[in-house]
């Protein structure tokens, strides 16, 4: 009884042997309102999506499988560094667990992705979820080297089904906001408008950046509150 309600309001569009794209798909009919993380002073969370998610997908070729976001710190005040990815995904489809997948800040010019600007080595970082469905946060903790732009990508590694992945979700906007991308057959495009498996309208894929906001030199953190109230 328990397993027939975690699955309640959700439909399974199965692929093998019937797609020929190389997606699988959770449709959400009943996506449930997802909290945003608060909003410190000293931080700012920037995202494309709405929150909610509509579609969760896996790739069954994992490796080299990107998706990503592009961002533009030029309009936060006295930004101050990349804190913390953030990826919207769950455990309970496709396989009922966590399986993991590395994420990359790539660079952005002339209006594409290029080069992976972190991990500096240059090579992707493997991590692995943990607790439930929801945002699952990984810490960066670096500074963007003199650009304004770049991208926040996932990577599935794993092939799907064996020995697993974890999926992208995308948000339940119906307006694509013409900041998500995907690699894939190697090369970045702006998500598209995928027919088979048909997506419908949905694009904006659902990963976040939290930054530095605001940095003070010479102000530990605990009076920060203190002098911002002198003067907003």
């Amino acid at each position: 009884m328990k397993d027939l309600a975690l699955v309640t309001g959700l439909v399974v569009v199965l692929a093998a042997g019937v797609w020929a794209a190389d997606l699988d798909a959770l449709e959400a009919t009943a996506a449930p309102n997802i909290a945003t993380s608060p909003g410190y002073d000293d931080t700012k969370e920037l995202s494309w999506d709405m929150g909610r998610w509509h579609w969760a997908l896996v790739w069954f070729t994992g490796a080299g499988s990107w998706v990503g976001n592009d961002f533009d710190v030029s309009t936060i005040k006295t930004y101050g560094g990349l804190k913390t990815f953030r990826f919207f995904s769950t455990p309970r489809w496709p396989n009922g667990r966590w399986d993991g997948f590395r994420i990359a800040v790539y660079s952005f010019a002339g209006g594409v992705p290029g080069s992976i600007m972190w991990p500096t080595s240059g090579s992707p970082k493997f991590v692995l979820p943990t607790g439930s469905e929801g945002w699952q946060d990984f810490d960066v903790s670096w500074v963007l080297p003199g650009v304004k732009k770049f991208v926040a990508a996932e990577e599935q590694f794993y092939n799907h089904p064996d020995p697993g992945a974890d999926p992208f979700m995308l948000d339940d906007n119906t307006t694509f906001m013409r900041h998500s991308w995907q690699y894939f057959s190697g090369k970045w495009e702006l998500f598209p408008e995928i027919k088979n498996p048909p997506l419908g309208p949905y694009r904006n894929v659902m990963i976040r950046f939290v930054v530095d906001n605001e940095q003070n030199p010479g102000i530990t953190p605990t009076s920060i509150g203190r002098v911002k109230a002198l003067y907003y």
